[in-house]
């Protein structure tokens, strides 16, 4: 019976990377033993599981169906033995990728009751602002920010907070503060995305919104370097509040056209592990919501 939950995790890694080599590689077998591990599941149960091409390995209608009941058992068996040990028994490595400056500044803080209330569970943050496949580098649990793309993905928000408009002190002594939304094209604007063309929509006091076009002098596709170059002075740009916390507690940057909001921005955990995820995965997703009830809707505590 153990060596058929081997080949079950063997098989739902194989799926998920698109690769025997791949799946042998992260799980300590010879692409070769993977290849013999496979065909005997495919032995056993009669069927074949994959489809192979010179690019890709992806399941058969019969291998869709053992994936889906694959993960459900695999995740059973993880959480019976977690309710057996407890929950501070959490074993293995939890796998989380997510944005450099949210990570760095909202996730890894928080992080010690958690390590300390799982000491056999190791935590790897992947920390990269680019967008991580989940299933190609074996993550358990991704942050998002913003709005999420259609996905077969579970997702559950876990925080939420505004959007501002900041500049440096220094800034706004040379070139005046803006008073209303058109003002906004006189400035020198930061964007974080290539090719610097932004939209940014207000509302006023009176809930009437304006979207204003702009186009940034200065692209840094980063967060860290958005709020570098706002905080030496080069422009004013937007950012949530989770981003410029610390740059406003230190004076180096304050909120421009406080009368007006900006959409909000939400952060979600998503997970490819199926309809139930493992417990380790649930539970540090109940440890971020409660976290991070604190930092919803955080104020920038002046303008």
């Amino acid at each position: 019976m153990s060596d058929r939950f081997h080949d079950l995790a063997l098989f739902v890694r194989v799926a998920d990377t698109g690769s025997f080599s791949r799946a042998g590689r992260e799980l300590g077998y010879a692409q070769p033993t993977v290849s013999r591990m496979i065909g005997g599941l495919e032995a056993r149960l009669g069927v074949k599981l994959f489809m192979r091409t010179t690019r890709q390995v992806v399941p058969t209608e019969a291998g869709a169906l053992l994936l889906e009941r694959a993960r459900s058992v695999l995740s059973d068996v993880e959480e019976m033995e977690n309710a057996v040990r407890g929950t501070e028994g959490l074993t293995g490595v939890l796998k989380v990728a997510t944005p450099v400056t949210f990570g760095a500044r909202e996730i890894a803080p928080r992080l010690g009751p958690f390590l300390e209330a799982h000491p056999a569970l190791r935590v790897e943050l992947l920390m990269a602002d680019r967008r991580v496949d989940l299933l190609d580098e074996g993550v358990d649990l991704a942050i998002r920010l913003g709005a999420l793309a259609d996905s077969s993905f579970i997702s559950r928000r876990i925080a939420s907070a505004p959007r501002y408009i900041v500049a440096s002190p220094a800034y706004l002594t040379q070139r005046s503060a803006p008073k209303s939304s058109a003002d906004l094209q006189a400035h020198d604007i930061i964007s974080g995305r290539s090719p610097g063309i932004d939209v940014w929509t207000l509302r006023d006091a009176a809930g009437g919104e304006t979207s204003v076009k702009l186009e940034a002098r200065l692209v840094a596709t980063s967060t860290e370097g958005v709020l570098a170059a706002a905080a030496a002075g080069f422009g004013l740009a937007m950012t949530s509040a989770f981003a410029c916390r610390m740059e406003v507690a230190r004076g180096e940057l304050v909120q421009v056209l406080p009368d007006f909001t900006l959409p909000t921005i939400d952060v979600h955990a998503i997970s490819p592990l199926g309809r139930k995820p493992p417990a380790k995965v649930r539970l540090f997703i109940d440890h971020l919501v409660m976290a991070m009830g604190a930092a919803d809707d955080p104020a920038l505590g002046g303008s």
